[in-house]
């Protein structure tokens, strides 16, 4: 009875680190016009991306994740709202953007990124 406590204290606490206390250290910085971001595994990867103010910028989105709740990317800031296929690459353009911090997620926004502009 004991092992079976600890196993579910366990799995609460993995479950807490992986949608709220996860958070990647690396931006990746978007020299060029697009960056691919891959849809897999509960997260898009890269999650925070870096781009120049005053240009637009395209992101194309790659999902590998069957789930529902990756089928569609929403960036709220711009009332973008794109569904995303399995194993295509779908290219979303975005306009020029102010310097801030703009995020992207699922409708649930259990997947979340951070577009960074400087």
């Amino acid at each position: 009875m004991m092992i079976i406590n600890l196993i579910g204290l366990v799995l609460i606490a993995l479950i807490i680190w992986w949608f709220w206390l996860y958070k990647p250290a690396k931006a990746i910085d978007s020299t060029m016009e697009s960056v691919t971001v891959i849809v897999n595994n509960g997260v898009y990867n890269p999650s925070r991306i870096i781009v120049a103010k005053g240009k637009e910028t395209t992101i194309n989105f790659l999902r590998k994740d069957g789930s529902p709740c990756a089928a569609t990317v929403i960036f709220p800031d711009f009332e973008v709202s794109e569904e995303l296929p399995v194993d295509e690459s779908k290219a979303i353009e975005l306009p020029s953007m102010a310097p801030g911090q703009y995020p992207f997620h699922c409708p649930m926004k259990m997947y979340s990124g951070t577009l960074i502009v400087e």
